[in-house]
């Protein structure tokens, strides 16, 4: 499916090119010596839309298991898509009993991620958030909004049915940076 887009873009691209090549062409004397620019900057910025695509990289946090069915975060360009985590302690590889403290270890176990790829909260775009009961929504927020500063990212809430384990809540992030040249 992918290879599909990335034909369906380079494609689309070419369509573009073309159309400003024709344009240029017949344009008057004047635009004539900047018609060999625009073609070179225009294609300058077809290639990177189309390298910049294909490149990401899995971020594993020190300590995490390599090679299961997906990684804990994915870099691609300047954003950082991280895996949802349940609030497991990480010292003890338990879910704690009291709620407050699942919230605080789901989102520690996301810090250690984002901190892994160079990003911080402050960083966050994103966050969805996965509880098992509505009724938590409140005990939730009290804890979220000590890891999240101003101005804290979107977020959806969504009631599911279950999750792993005894796991209550599930919390993913996507977190942006300007990309590094």
């Amino acid at each position: 499916m992918a290879g599909k887009g990335r034909r369906f873009n380079r494609y689309l691209v070419q369509i573009v090119l073309v159309r400003v090549y024709h344009r240029i062409r017949a344009n008057s004397a004047i635009i004539k010596p900047m018609r060999s620019l625009t073609l070179v900057l225009s294609l300058c910025l077809a290639t990177g839309l189309t390298v910049s695509a294909q490149d990401k990289k899995a971020i594993y946090p020190e300590g995490a298991a390599k090679g299961g069915n997906f990684a804990p975060a994915i870099l691609a360009g300047g954003t950082l898509y991280v895996s949802g985590q349940v609030g497991r302690d990480a010292k003890l590889g338990k879910i704690p009993e009291d709620f407050e403290l699942e919230v605080a270890a789901a989102l520690d176990n996301i810090g250690v991620t984002l901190k892994a790829a160079g990003y911080d909260f402050s960083d966050a775009v994103s966050v969805q958030v996965y509880l098992t009961d509505m009724d938590l929504f409140q005990r939730m927020n009290a804890v979220y909004v000590k890891y999240f500063p101003e101005p804290r990212p979107a977020r959806a809430t969504v009631g599911v049915a279950k999750l792993v384990s005894t796991a209550r809540i599930e919390i993913s992030v996507t977190a942006w940076k300007k990309a590094k040249n």
